[in-house]
């Protein structure tokens, strides 16, 4: 989807269209942008970006809050649409996603055809704009539609991956960050084209099985992580976090702990709709001069519930918060997954299950009438505009049966 939060936004003040738009919070807020329009990425601003660095570059730009609620619910009919299109669906974020139209070419013809009705269709059902890749790879599909926006269709035609790759910048090969990339500029490689003249071994030596994924990535192949699965198998997580920033440094306990608590809430929600019980819970305290500590621990069960990370959360806390000194971010990180039965607390069992129902019934209500519905009365007082990110809680496609 092109500019997706954006897009939604002017759905919603169509007064927004053709102007600079950063979303993700005010210019005198610590956040950082979630997304930028087309007009104020011309002036250098980009998501990740500081908001406070965004309004220095393109000081005119009109910024607003997000609203995960309205990118959600644009989110299920960009779905409804895919999955009336073509049976296999995965969806990578809450704006993009990987379609297999292998087998549909009696329904719509060659597959720059079928593109070009998909692209109407989404327009059509949801007022919205997208860019698609056609490719026999993934990740070129992926690099294509990039190539393609704004609101385009590019095919790939299959054998001239390569060449299609060659010319430009390694930085656009998924996985390729600015570690990766000054490390790749060191070597003299800069375009996806020098890095596939290296050879395999060079690579793997240099990167390890990284490496070795670069090597079939600049080729034009489905290599390393995502792409080595098929497109609609879910491998999961390997863990699952949120964190937050306070708008002003606090010291207030009942702030932070009431905050903690939310965040317990949103990561405990995610693990139960991926059906994963996690058996390390981590704390991530910032202080006001930016020094950080990561304190982790093993509960004696694996959990998914918002009551019994909180509890595991807030112990760890108070057991290393440095009284009097003023928070500037918070974290709550779960990993380890539980694989087969846990074993039992047999005290502690009918606790457990009570608030395994409880919490069920809060995601029903969730799923109907928004994250907001409901949640712990710990968490009242911690409530925190809740950043707009591509994997949130509600993605469709990503619940489990």
């Amino acid at each position: 989807m092109d500019a997706f939060f954006v897009s939604v936004e002017e759905l919603y003040d169509p007064s927004l269209k053709g102007k600079p738009v950063v979303v993700g919070g005010r210019p005198n807020e610590r956040g950082v942008v979630s997304a930028a329009s087309y007009a104020a990425r011309k002036f250098g601003v980009h998501s990740a970006m500081p908001l406070r660095t965004a309004y220095k570059l393109c000081p005119q730009a009109i910024f607003v809050d997000g609203h995960p609620e309205r990118y959600r619910e644009c989110s299920e009919k960009v779905f409804e649409v895919l999955t009336g299109f073509t049976p296999v669906v995965e969806m990578a974020s809450i704006d993009e996603a990987y379609l297999d139209i292998t087998g549909t070419e009696r329904l719509y013809g060659p597959p720059l055809k079928a593109a070009h009705i998909l692209h109407d269709r989404m327009k059509s059902a949801t007022k919205l704009n997208c860019s698609i890749g056609v490719s026999a790879s993934r990740m070129v599909a992926k690099i294509g539609s990039d190539q393609a926006k704004p609101n385009g269709v590019l095919w790939i035609i299959p054998g001239t991956e390569a060449n299609f790759l060659a010319p430009l910048d390694v930085r656009k090969v998924p996985g390729v960050g600015k570690v990766t990339e000054k490390n790749l500029h060191a070597l003299g490689i800069r375009k996806v084209g020098d890095l596939a003249k290296l050879d395999e071994a060079f690579l793997e030596e240099r990167f390890g099985k990284w490496g070795l994924a670069l090597a079939g990535k600049s080729h034009g192949l489905d290599a390393g992580g995502w792409y080595d699965a098929e497109i609609g198998e879910d491998a999961g997580p390997k863990s699952i976090s949120h964190e937050t920033t306070f708008d002003e440094d606090t010291a207030d306990v009942e702030r932070i702990e009431s905050t903690l608590a939310h965040l317990c809430e949103m990561v405990a929600r995610r693990l139960r709709e991926h059906g994963l019980e996690a058996r390390t819970l981590q704390l991530k305290l910032r202080y006001s001069d930016f020094s950080t500590i990561t304190r982790a621990h093993t509960p004696p069960r694996a959990t998914q519930l918002d009551t019994e990370m909180y509890a595991e959360i807030r112990d760890l806390f108070r057991r290393n918060w440095r009284p009097g000194a003023k928070v500037r971010l918070l974290g709550v990180h779960a990993s380890g997954w539980a694989e087969g039965d846990e074993q039992m607390d047999l005290l502690g069992e009918d606790r457990h299950e009570k608030w395994k129902q409880t919490m069920a019934a809060a995601d029903r209500l969730r799923d109907r009438f928004g994250e907001k519905a409901v949640g712990l009365a710990a968490g009242m007082r911690g409530k925190f505009r809740e950043r707009t990110h591509e994997n949130p809680a509600g993605l469709p496609g990503k619940k489990p049966t």
